[in-house]
């Protein structure tokens, strides 16, 4: 007696249909294609956050240099505020055009300095650093500007210090010396 090899029914025999050779390709080429678009997809998304990163390390660093400027800045206008040596008006003159030239070049790039002194104190946008009581300007206004601050849009890149006056304390009068009173020590 030969033993024969068992052996699945034809397919007509389950009601189940092979894959041609063609429906296979159809299926692996289907599958590449969706590979294909995802490599490009991801591909796009790759080039668009090294983009985004390089333009936000581009804005860092300008704002770490326009920070780095701003002392340099405040040494000019108080250069400028100390009023010009007898003899030397033309290095007064050069400290002016400075300044002029590095306002201007802080402007290009959007960042902007008010002059603020009489606006209302705003904690968001200025740091007090001292009080003063003057009747003669509203309350919380600001009197005296130490440093400027600097903006670019909506972003702060440095508070304004300032004085401001404080009306809640009224200011002390002159007083005479008593008997009991000591002198000031010196």
């Amino acid at each position: 007696m030969q033993h024969r090899a068992h052996r699945p029914p034809p397919p007509a025999a389950t009601g189940e249909t092979t894959p041609t050779a063609e429906d296979t390709l159809r299926n692996e080429l289907a599958a590449q294609q969706d590979l294909y678009l995802r490599l490009a997809a991801d591909f796009e998304n790759f080039k668009r956050r090294t983009r985004q990163d390089g333009e936000a390390r581009a804005a860092a660093q300008k704002t770490s240099l326009i920070l780095e400027l701003l002392p340099v800045i405040d040494n000019l206008e108080r250069a400028l505020a100390s009023g010009a040596a007898p003899g030397s008006p033309q290095i007064h003159q050069g400290v002016a055009m400075t300044l002029q030239q590095l306002r201007l070049l802080l402007n290009q790039h959007g960042i902007i300095s008010e002059d603020i002194v009489g606006h209302a104190f705003d904690p968001s946008q200025h740091e007090a650093i001292a009080q003063r009581n003057d009747p003669a300007h509203a309350d919380h206004a600001i009197l005296e500007v130490f440093q400027r601050g600097y903006r670019q849009g909506d972003t702060l890149l440095r508070p304004a210090r300032v004085v401001v006056n404080d009306l809640s304390h009224p200011m002390p009068a002159p007083s005479q010396p008593t008997p009991t009173s000591k002198p000031p020590l010196c």
